[in-house]
């Protein structure tokens, strides 16, 4: 809980939510993905992912815009400034995982990761390489 409390107080400086950095980088890993996959591929529900790409779309970050196999979906698209702002949201995360880990020496942050990981993927949540600390 104390490092979730540290990521969401980290991004909210940034003007940024861990959705936000998920869709974010879902896109930039995966490329143009439907609503209904992007849901699937961060975990956020589709009712709340709508609201979510309103706001990255809003800002210049995400495009929105039929799907022309489908016209009933939408397809998104991460937009040259989506990846500056997820390149910067990486580098914040990154010292914010510093932070979170400080007391751990490098090769106890990798045993971390690897636990973590295998964890993740045995459960399958495993959804990239781009992950929020915490």
């Amino acid at each position: 809980m104390h490092s979730d409390r540290i990521v969401t107080e980290g991004l909210a400086g940034a003007d940024a939510r861990k959705w936000h950095y998920a869709v974010l980088a879902t896109l930039e890993e995966a490329g143009p993905a439907s609503q209904a996959e992007l849901s699937r591929r961060t975990g956020v529900y589709r009712s709340d992912l709508v609201s979510v790409i309103n706001e990255l779309s809003a800002r210049g970050l995400v495009e929105r815009a039929p799907d022309p196999g489908d016209r009933r979906r939408n397809v998104i698209t991460l937009t040259g400034a989506g990846r500056d702002r997820l390149r910067r949201l990486d580098a914040l995360l990154g010292s914010l995982a510093d932070e979170v880990l400080a007391p751990l020496d490098a090769a106890e942050r990798d045993q971390l990761t690897a636990l973590l990981t295998r964890l993740l993927d045995h459960h399958g949540g495993h959804a990239g390489g781009h992950s929020a600390p915490g």
